[in-house]
């Protein structure tokens, strides 16, 4: 019956897609340029919003993350780190970043503190590392950030077979979940690959010895799940401790997922999505084994950066989860924020689009320390933006 209902959705959702003509998805809608002045939002539950460009001219921002005087570290894709400090973006990047190999679906991209920065200083980042003249792996690099530069940096792990889109979450138990890249399908079933899974490994790069695989022949050790197409966030769900990752699918098909260790999650066996050129991709729905999803978006949003909303300044939105969105349908210049509202047992209820007048690829989404969100647009002209009470 699940099967039935999925594929049933998938249909109905996906006219939209497959009505339009192959030009107009190519074609797209301009981008207007940001304004200067603050924007005012009528939402939906009765929150207005005033939304405030911060910064501007970021290549390609990628992930950001808070530092303890409010201050923000933001990774920019072609490799470099920058510093937005005291309301400005500093004009020069911080000193002893990686070298990335830059490319389609490669450069640098997560960023994360340790658990215990305020005594370590630790900074932790994913990128492509370059391998030879062409190739890349996808590695996670830690350094000490002294306030102006990031040093000692090293290679923690590195992981072959995968070179990536990769995003990273430390769990209360201070190990770190660092997602693969699977696109392809290829290897996203393969227990001996890295690619299309979540792996779990410690703060200095080894494997626990309580991850679900350890042990057991033919399964990589730092698994944690498998099934993975191109995971786009991590997070934890404060009230019940659960980790939600939000996935991008093919052309439909984004999903949210609950984890389980040791847990399937599909990929390439079942999909909600078609392939590019229009066919489900594949023509399964559900299989037994494999979890579904408990969000999915039928034509793609283009799923990216992601976080439930847990202060009091947007009251109103207090326990939504946000997702980024670079473009809706296959279309270029229809980036939103997506807000998914869930009743007392997680299941998703209503959900609302905002932010697509502003035409701009949403790559990541966070809350401040101040109880506002803060948005990257993934641009040449990239933007900080902030989200606060209209009031």
């Amino acid at each position: 019956m699940q099967s039935a209902l999925l594929r049933i959705a998938a249909a109905a959702f996906a006219v939209a897609i497959i009505a339009a003509p192959a030009s107009a998805q190519r074609r797209g809608f301009p981008t207007p340029p940001l304004p200067d002045e603050p924007i005012v939002y009528h939402t939906g539950e009765g929150t207005d919003i005033r939304v405030t460009v911060l910064a501007r001219g970021l290549d390609h921002p990628w992930s950001l993350v808070f530092l303890p005087d409010d201050s923000m570290l933001i990774t920019e894709n072609p490799g470099r780190l920058r510093l937005y400090r005291d309301g400005a973006l500093q004009p020069d990047p911080i000193p002893g970043a990686p070298t990335v190999r830059t490319g389609f679906l490669s450069g640098l991209f997560d960023i994360k503190l340790h658990p215990d920065y305020a005594n370590n200083h630790y900074v932790y980042l994913t990128y492509s590392k370059p391998v030879g003249e062409k190739d890349a792996q996808l590695a996670v690099a830690r350094g000490v950030f002294n306030g102006r530069a990031l040093t000692n940096l090293e290679d923690i792990f590195v992981g072959e077979g995968v070179n990536s889109l990769s995003r990273m979450l430390f769990l209360p138990d201070g190990t770190l979940l660092v997602s693969g890249y699977g696109a392809s399908g290829e290897f996203s079933q393969d227990p001996g690959s890295l690619a299309g899974k979540i792996l779990r490994i410690n703060d200095d790069g080894s494997v626990p010895n309580d991850n679900p695989f350890v042990g057991r022949e033919g399964y990589r050790p730092e698994v944690f799940t498998l099934g993975h197409r191109s995971p786009e966030s991590l997070m934890i769900h404060e009230p019940t401790g659960d980790i939600w990752q939000v996935e991008m699918g093919p052309n439909g098909g984004d999903e949210v997922n609950i984890l389980e260790p040791g847990g399937n999650y599909g990929w390439p066996l079942v999909s909600l999505g078609r392939s590019y050129p229009g066919a489900y991709q594949p023509d399964k729905f559900h299989r037994e084994g494999t979890i579904d999803p408990v969000v999915s978006w039928i034509p793609s949003i283009s799923t990216a950066g992601a976080t439930f909303y847990t202060g009091d300044r947007l009251a109103e939105w207090k326990g939504n989860l946000f997702v980024g969105g670079v473009r809706f349908g296959e279309i270029a210049g229809t980036g939103q924020l997506a807000r998914v509202v869930f009743n007392e047992n997680m299941e998703e209820v209503r959900r609302e689009n905002l932010l697509t007048d502003l035409r701009r690829r949403i790559r990541e989404v966070k809350q401040g320390p101040d109880e506002l969100l803060y948005i990257l647009t993934d641009e040449t002209d990239g933007a900080l933006l902030r989200i606060e009470p209209a009031d």
